[in-house]
């Protein structure tokens, strides 16, 4: 009887020169996610994913130890220039994209796409005791 082996098919990487950087920096958290072009995922990280716990997560050193572990995982696809997009109003926003600089990658543009209310919802009632 003959024992059949399983052959897995060889990981072919992609080069990808360009890409995206998401960088969602809220109160609580920082979050940072490097896409391709297309906005397919290639390497993301967080505070927690990091082991920070608690208010240390939204801190600008947790944002610059986060997007130095996002750039490792892009290392093997030949990143080398993203566009940033940042969302949110927290600490991390601005450390997050100089260590974006810092840790090799060119930037060639940087866009707030923070969401912001055209009047939004209704405010509530005035509270009655």
């Amino acid at each position: 009887m003959a024992i059949k082996k399983n052959k897995k098919k060889k990981k072919v990487i992609k080069v990808i020169p360009r890409g995206q950087v998401f960088i969602k920096a809220t109160y609580n958290n920082t979050i940072v996610t490097l896409t391709d072009p297309a906005g397919n995922v290639i390497s993301w990280s967080s505070a927690g994913k990091m082991g920070f716990k608690g208010p240390k997560k939204a801190t600008p050193y947790a944002a610059s130890v986060i997007v130095r572990n996002a750039v490792e995982g892009v290392k093997e696809y030949g990143l080398k220039e993203v566009q940033v997009f940042v969302k949110g109003v927290g600490m991390g926003r601005e450390s997050a994209v100089r260590s974006l600089y810092a840790n090799g990658l060119e930037i060639s543009g940087i866009k707030d796409v923070t969401p912001i209310p055209h009047n939004g919802c209704r405010p509530p009632g005035v509270r009655r005791v």
